[in-house]
């Protein structure tokens, strides 16, 4: 009998214990070194864990689908384990979680919760439970789980995730802020943090200690007006609160397929990013401070910055630098002064700045009772008032500042109006001039003039040494200078080496390894003249790109490529080794790729066979991080202006690198767009408004992608007629099967039916997705990357343009206005002009 009470006694055990759910900790189930809870939905995971180069242990939240582990809560931050595996999270006696070093009864950490006891208070039934939103809560059983007595989202540590807040609760005293690790290896409180100022219109800030070094700028219902760019998303949705309990600002995803986090890194940014499991990396989507304008009190009171400009600091209308001199030295730290008295109602008004950052709040008063007309006059009645704004972009509610305007910055689009108050003087001048009299340049000017003639002088004297050195031998030195503006003057590898920071090869060996520009060397070629493949004396196999001594056209696509590739690193572009430039000889040379370009490999009927579904979902992708590398993540900002299957070549494993870097442009930062009177690219490729106006973007690139992508899914050329349509190209034919519900007619019968339907139909929409005739319906190639990558909702797209159809059997053009030149091999013809 003894016996079978024993037995019933750990059959109750166990099976009590197994029916624990597998998301909770209890009284009676603890939680040890080396085992995790999960939450229902496998989204996130709770246990203990060390950061690299760490022996510490923590108890950390972290995402569970993701394949690096990246942690998004620390419990015990700033009170690790040390050097233990024995630690051990329960609840004591109170309902706390608490964290025990298997050595020691007394917690390294408690979660220090003040429970009001009361009659229906029980701490036996508490139990804390992981959700699917990453938040630890903990829970009464004995009330039905509800309400949340405590949350690991009232305690961020350095990540925001969906439903998360930041700011502040007046009623609990609550404070909901990011604090960033000391370093990759110490999730241990660091020096950035995040905060919400009241003193005016709430705002959050980005701190070093207490330092100020960036704001958000002030709600505008649309977003933040100092993050214009970050709102423009299909993707987030932005919530800011604002009443007299609390004030926070907090945000949800509309595709809970993908895995976003807001993040404040240890080296002091703040960065959204999303994780894309094909590359098993996170891709940053925004971040900040993003650029020098960015940073808190860049160009001091009465300053405005513009990362555009070669100062980026100027003077407001009716202001002038306070020290000249710094400004100068292009320091505007200490900012502006009004140009003369200010007389308050005697002919003063307002000037409109557009597309700025409103300034510091401080110091401002807001209502929301009135319009912009009598925002105006409450303005105008105060001498003490320096401008006013709308608070909301729909015009609504009045912003008036008093006394400094500070960290005021220009952004290319969106932000909002401010109207700046002004003498009459400046208010007449305005009249004369509408963009304002920055006149600050002129106190400057008489500075760069005196310099000008010591500056010829040394400039004439440098150029008789150099010159006479050269004709004795003398020069060695291997000083960095500024690209030469006509390359018929660099007549030396030394030379060359000094200018573009490139490794420089002699004629000599160059010959040696092409056996003499043997004609069974050679790969393809141009009107910039010819590609050879060659063989280094160390075993290295290179190509050879021999400028043709009368190409014009050559020297400027040399310059272009010697300007933008040697700058460039990234697995998806081509690796320029080193350039040449002897006596009249002007060569470029690359790593030799062995599987040549994807339109011989993808044209060729008897060569596509072997080009099954997932290489061509790899070599699309690898494209995509090339074009994505270039417009947003490389030390430059790059439009290619002629991406194409022939620029696109492929290595011994068939990883796709982007070529051809003659006609690509720099952007600015902010920059989104340019005009040129001469059009250059490839029929076929160009997008709507570039071919027919001139005007080039990101979204130029975009649409060339496009093109590219439903070239490689059909096996087919967009310039390739159809027996059904003599009038038809490949993005119409597209579109119409689209339409047709005959998508997948699409795909090249060299691939049979060996292909995933719905990945195929997905890369299809998104390729129509990218030849929108709007640059504004297109993607960015961020979003390209996130929509080939996860499993997300697509727009419908619209109607593509079907622009540019060349005749019948021609070949690929490369050119620009009056000029006609082709593209033979991997390598196309390019025309460069200025910017």
């Amino acid at each position: 009998m003894a016996f079978l009470i024993a037995l019933l006694i750990l059959y109750t055990f166990f099976v009590h214990n197994s029916c624990f759910p597998t998301d909770t900790i209890t009284q009676n189930k603890f939680l040890r070194d080396g085992e995790t809870i999960a939450s229902n939905g496998g989204d996130f995971a709770l246990g203990f864990f060390s950061p690299s180069n760490s022996q510490k242990r923590y108890i950390g939240i972290w995402f569970k689908k993701v394949s690096l582990q990246t942690v998004v809560w620390v419990a015990n931050r700033n009170n690790p384990i040390n050097n233990s595996s024995s630690g051990v999270v329960k609840i004591d006696h109170r309902g706390n979680l608490a964290i025990f070093d298997g050595n020691s009864s007394n917690p390294v950490w408690s979660s220090n919760i003040s429970i009001p006891i009361t009659e229906k208070t029980n701490f036996s039934t508490m139990f804390y439970k992981l959700l699917d939103t990453g938040n630890l809560v903990l829970r009464d059983e004995s009330r039905g789980g509800s309400p949340v007595l405590w949350q690991s989202f009232d305690y961020p540590t350095d990540t925001l995730l969906p439903g998360m807040k930041l700011g502040l609760n007046l009623k609990s005293g609550l404070i909901w802020s990011l604090r960033s690790w000391k370093s990759p290896d110490d999730p241990s409180t660091g020096n950035y943090s995040t905060s919400v100022d009241r003193r005016g219109p709430p705002e959050f800030y980005l701190q070093k200690g207490p330092k100020l070094i960036w704001r958000t700028g002030l709600w505008n219902r649309r977003g933040r007006s100092g993050i214009p760019k970050m709102l423009e998303s299909e993707v987030l949705n932005n919530t800011f609160l604002n009443h007299p309990d609390e004030v926070s600002f907090t945000y949800s995803i509309h595709n809970t397929s993908i895995v976003s986090r807001f993040v404040l890194d240890y080296s002091g940014t703040l960065e959204r990013s999303a994780w894309l499991e094909s590359a098993r990396q996170w891709i940053r989507v925004w971040i900040a401070p993003g650029d020098r304008c960015d940073y808190y009190r860049q160009c001091g009171v009465f300053g405005i910055c513009n990362p555009n400009n070669a100062w980026i600091c100027s003077c407001l209308p009716g202001f002038a630098p306070k020290s000249p001199w710094d400004w100068y030295l292009i320091d505007g730290s200490l900012g502006c002064v009004r140009k003369r008295e200010f007389l308050c109602g005697e002919g003063d008004g307002f000037l409109k700045l557009e597309k700025v950052k409103l300034p510091y709040a401080s110091n401002a008063r807001l209502d929301m009772s009135l319009g912009i007309k009598e925002c105006e006059m409450e303005c105008r009645n105060n001498c003490s008032c320096t401008g006013y704004a709308s608070a909301y972009v729909n015009g609504s509610g009045c912003l008036v500042w008093f006394g400094d305007l500070i960290d005021i910055r220009e952004f290319t689009d969106g932000a909002q109006k401010f109207f700046l108050r002004v003498d009459a003087i400046e208010l007449e001048n305005s009249m004369r001039s509408p963009k304002g009299s920055f006149n600050w340049k002129k106190l400057v000017l008489l500075c760069v003039l005196s310099f000008v003639g010591l500056l010829i002088i040394l400039v004439c004297a440098y150029y008789f040494w150099f010159k006479n050195a050269k004709k004795r031998g003398y020069l060695r030195s291997r000083t960095h200078r500024s690209l030469p503006s006509n390359l018929s003057d660099s007549k030396t590898n030394e030379e060359a080496s000094a200018s573009f920071e490139l490794p420089c090869f002699d004629l000599h060996t160059l010959a040696v390894a092409t056996e003499n520009f043997s004609p069974t060397n050679k790969l393809g070629s141009g009107g910039f003249g010819s590609v050879y493949k060659g063989k280094l004396s160390d075993g290295r196999d290179i190509a050879v790109k021999r400028l043709s001594k009368n190409s014009r056209q050559g020297v400027n696509e040399f310059r272009n490529e010697l300007l933008l590739i040697a700058k460039l690193q990234h697995r998806n572009l081509v690796r320029i080794l080193g350039c040449c430039i002897e006596k009249q000889e002007k060569m470029l040379i690359y790593e030799y790729m062995p599987n040549k370009s994807l339109d011989l490999l993808l044209f060729g009927r008897t060569r596509s066979m072997s080009l099954d579904w997932k290489m061509r979902y790899d070599i699309i992708l690898g494209i995509a991080r090339g074009v994505l590398y270039l417009h947003q993540d490389s030390r430059l900002r790059i439009i290619h202006r002629d991406l194409k299957a022939s620029n696109i070549l492929l290595d011994a494993d068939m990883n796709p690198k982007i070529s051809d870097f003659g006609m690509a442009k720099i952007f600015g930062a902010n920059q989104t767009q340019a005009n040129t009177k001469r059009v250059v690219g490839t029929y076929g490729y160009m997008s709507p408004e570039y071919a027919m106006d001139g005007v080039f973007s990101i979204k130029s690139d975009v649409f060339s992608f496009g093109v590219l992508l439903l070239e490689i899914i059909s096996g087919r050329k967009n310039s390739e007629y159809y027996r059904e349509d003599p009038s038809t190209n490949l993005i119409k034919h597209a579109w119409e099967l689209w339409t047709d519900g005959r998508a997948l007619e699409l795909v090249d019968s060299s691939m049979g039916n060996s292909f995933p339907i719905q990945e195929v139909l997905k890369l299809i929409q998104v390729g129509i997705l990218c030849v929108q005739e709007s640059a504004n319906d297109r993607p960015t190639m961020s979003n390209v990357i996130f929509m080939l990558s996860n499993k997300t909702r697509i727009r419908t797209p619209k109607q593509p343009a079907f622009v540019l159809i060349s005749k019948p059997n021609s070949p690929e053009i490369s050119t620009t206005a009056g000029t006609d030149s082709h593209s033979i091999n991997e390598m196309s013809t390019t025309i460069n002009e200025g910017r």
